[in-house]
Order: C-alpha cells, then sequence, then structure tokens
C-alpha cells in the first residue's frame, strides 16, 4: 500500500469520524465527555495523518533490508 492510497484511507475516517463527533454532540450536548471524546478521536487521526505526510519515502537499501532483515548489508552494529 502506498502513501497516497493509506492518506485517503485516513482522511475517509477522519470524515467519518467526524460526521460521528457532530452526531454525538447533537445527542449528547456540546459540553458532554462523549462529546469532548468524539473530537479526541478525530484529532488523534488528523495527528496521524500529519505524521505520515512528514515520513520519508524509504531509499532502496531500507526497502531491501525490510525484505531481508538477516542480510549482511542489514546487520545492524551496537558500540
Amino acid at each position: 500500500m502506498t502513501n497516497t492510497q493509506t492518506n485517503s484511507d485516513i482522511q475517509a475516517k477522519i470524515q467519518e469520524e467526524v460526521a460521528e463527533a457532530r452526531s454525538v454532540c447533537d445527542i449528547s450536548g456540546s459540553n458532554s465527555a462523549a462529546c469532548a471524546a468524539a473530537w479526541d478521536a478525530v484529532e488523534e487521526l488528523q495527528a496521524a495523518a500529519s505524521h505520515q505526510s512528514q515520513e520519508k519515502p524509504k531509499n532502496s537499501l531500507q526497502q531491501y533490508c525490510d525484505a531481508n532483515p538477516e542480510a549482511d548489508e542489514c546487520r545492524l552494529y551496537e558500540d
């Protein structure tokens, strides 16, 4: 899955959560704990989308090591 697909999936989920938050707030009131929790869920998804868009794409060595972690080129040494 590419970042574009994942990002559009997150954006769709954000829209669903916004609609849900509005519904919950209409039913339980804008000062209710349920309303606050619903908007917190929206904020968490927005933060995840923001974080994902800031991630740099992996270079070819990183992709290779993800697929072949046991390869000599992918060994990690600690001091």
